[in-house]
């Protein structure tokens, strides 16, 4: 009995509109209003023939007046589904509208029939075969039109073909059993064919369905990527990437209009002491509240501001609006107002500055690229001269630039073994105050500029990439001079970024201090946190070959780069030297006296020797002794000097420190 129950339930749902998919349910609207007035066309105009073929020899009630009825009734409805295609529909109104033409379609149909049969008797052998032929050419295009409603189609096929079968059959004609017979067959296949085409249908839409699933899901991952690959997951500002598309747009659209565009660059004064000091997670909650600080501002200007965080602690600007150079500087001083307010964390209380360079064209540039460039320089003047403040770009600063491009044009062509020389500064053990090493620093006396600082031409020559040639140079004649030195002091050699992550490698550098016939443990070189940080893998490898012969190695102006301190865990470092800017002010800034601490502990930690440069007075020389400073370096010992004047000062030094007068340094090549 369950099973006969579960069967009845199964063969019910056929003759039923199913509700619980609404995908299905609105496909079948769709594809079914648009055949709905094509069946009742058909229903109408096949009437009509038979209704003319009966029209002298049946009563004028059943030629005229009930097809003129039905006719009626299923013109109206045809007009109804006409007007569906300009009407949209709610699910809920979709799956009502199928099940009203589900509940009409048997009593539509029955009355036809019984129409068709009461017809039949009135005609002659040729109008009989006409209802036959009407009702079996008619159930047929029914059936094909009700297609993509299954259930209604089945409710017109049993209330038209049983009646059909059982009444000519019943006639006692044998060419009509054989029309009945021949209808119900060709109605078994019709069915079959409506089962077959209803399921591939249903699984069209249910693919359909889960390819449109699929695209939006797709579509909503490709939107996210896009949000997060032109986002600052720190700050939840665009990025860099965004920035340069919103410039590009904005350059565009200014070049258009012929309005002025300004690109600003905003870089934080002294965050890296707090970083440094209080830890990485201080210094993002530092970051993200700037960050929130200067959108405050770019928002009280509507759309004409559009910031985005670069990198690090710098943010860009681009402003719109035809800006000038007091609404640049406006901007500037109330972004640099904001930040300076101090910034409290639990326990911590801090605060920092911000510098600002800005670019405006078309008087500064006239490409996107050339003005970001522009507004970047004119942030390094204002980090360099003017601190704290913003800076427009100018005729001073463009001269600047024409000046760096002189350099870089002199520098390509110029002859390193002439031109380039070598000055020492001594570095002395902290304890004693005597002399372990020289630090070599670059000279160029340039034929037409004469003598160029080496902050003007070593960045040069990395932008133009002869800084490998020059180091090479220069290592050279340092080592000879290193050769006339005695056994006990040092060379310390600075090596920039491309030249220990370069592809050729270290072995060009490894050469050279073979064929010197210095000993390696004699060398040490000096490495910047930010030629660490520029490909730390290669850096690693380039490290490892120089320990690996010998040489010695330090971490050079740690605390003002990018590196970390799993950096400095993983490298095999002699010594760190502590970069001058913490010592200037370490008696009255206890930020820099407390970084220099916690340096000076971190070097005892990881066993290595901390080196400080930069010290001019006593005063600081004494504080840093105290901090636990091994080696010190700076212009209170004395000032870089040439090669030929290191003989003298060690013979000064030695007489310092009660040898006997006239004693020969030992192992010293006047």
């Amino acid at each position: 009995m369950p099973d006969v129950r579960r069967y009845m339930a199964r063969a019910g749902e056929l003759f039923r509109v199913p509700a619980d998919n609404p995908e299905l349910t609105r496909a079948q609207f769709q594809a079914f209003s648009k055949q709905v007035p094509l069946l009742y066309f058909i229903l109408i105009t096949n009437s009509l023939a038979l209704a003319y073929t009966f029209l002298p020899l049946a009563p004028a009630w059943l030629t005229v007046s009930v097809p003129a009825l039905l006719s009626t009734i299923t013109g109206v409805r045809m007009l109804w589904w006409l007007r569906q295609g300009e009407v949209t529909s709610s699910d809920a109104e979709v799956l009502h509208n199928l099940r009203v033409t589900n509940r009409i379609a048997g009593p539509i149909g029955a009355l036809f029939v019984v129409w068709s049969f009461a017809l039949f008797p009135y005609g002659d052998p040729f109008a009989k075969g006409q209802v036959a032929f009407y009702m079996a050419v008619t159930v047929i295009g029914i059936i094909f039109c009700l297609m993509h409603l299954r259930s209604a189609a089945l409710i017109v096929t049993l209330v038209v073909i049983v009646p059909y079968v059982i009444f000519f059959m019943s006639t006692g004609v044998h060419a009509l059993r054989a029309i009945a017979v021949n209808q119900l067959l060709v109605s078994g296949a019709m069915v079959t064919v409506l089962f077959i085409y209803y399921r591939d249908f249903a699984a069209l839409v249910a693919s359909r369905k889960s390819l449109l699933a699929e695209q939006a899901a797709t579509q909503a991952l490709s939107d996210e990527n896009f949000r997060l690959a032109n986002l600052d997951s720190l700050t939840d500002l665009p990025n860099r990437r965004r920035f340069f598309s919103e410039l590009t747009h904005a350059f565009a659209e200014a070049e258009r209009d012929g309005t002025r565009l300004a690109v600003g660059i905003i870089d934080l004064d002294g965050f890296k002491p707090i970083n440094d000091t209080y830890g990485h997670t201080v210094g993002d909650r530092v970051l993200m509240e700037a960050a929130r600080r200067i959108s405050e501002v770019c928002k009280s200007r509507g759309s004409q501001v559009h910031l985005a965080r670069l990198g690090g602690d710098e943010f860009g600007l681009v402003v719109v609006g035809n800006p000038t150079d007091d609404d640049l500087l406006a901007l500037g001083r109330e972004i640099t107002d904001l930040i300076k307010l101090p910034y409290q964390f639990d326990t911590t209380h801090t605060g920092l500055s911000c510098s600002t360079g800005f670019a405006l064209y078309p008087r500064s540039a006239m490409a996107a690229d050339a003005l970001y460039e522009c507004a970047d320089y004119a942030l390094y003047h204002a980090k360099r001269r003017a601190r704290g403040q913003a800076i427009i770009f100018s005729t001073e600063l463009e001269a600047e630039i024409r000046s760096r491009s002189v350099i870089e044009h002199l520098l390509r062509t110029a002859d390193f073994e002439t031109e380039m020389d070598l000055a020492f500064q001594p570095i002395m053990d902290a304890t004693n105050a005597r002399t372990t090493g020289f630090e070599v620093l670059a000279r160029w006396r340039s034929p037409k500029l004469g003598l160029v600082s080496p902050s003007s031409f070593i960045p040069a020559a990395e932008r133009i990439g002869v800084i490998r040639a020059l180091t090479r140079v220069l290592l050279v004649k340092a080592l000879a001079t290193a050769r006339t030195w005695p056994d006990d002091i040092r060379m310390s050699f600075n090596l920039s970024a491309h030249d220990i992550c370069s592809p050729e490698g270290i072995l060009p550098l490894i050469s050279i201090i073979h064929a010197s016939g210095v000993p390696p443990r004699r060398i040490e070189f000096e490495i910047t946190e930010t030629a660490v940080t520029f490909d730390f893998a290669r850096a690693e490898e380039s490290i490892a070959a120089l320990k690996a012969i010998g040489c010695g190695i330090s971490l050079d102006d740690f605390g003002t780069g990018y590196s970390s301190l799993s950096h400095v865990h993983r490298l095999p470092l002699d010594k760190l030297k502590v970069d001058r800017s913490f010592v200037r002010d370490v008696n009255a800034n206890p930020v820099s006296h407390k970084i220099i601490k916690s340096l000076t502990g971190l070097c005892a930690d990881m066993e290595i020797s901390c080196v400080v440069e930069g010290v001019e007075t006593k005063e600081q020389l004494d504080s840093l002794k105290r901090l636990g400073a091994d080696y010190i370096q700076g212009y209170y010992f004395a000032e870089p000097m040439p090669a030929e004047a290191i003989y003298g000062f060690l013979t000064k030094e030695r007489q310092r420190f009660a040898e006997p007068a006239g004693a020969k340094v030992a192992g010293l090549s006047a």
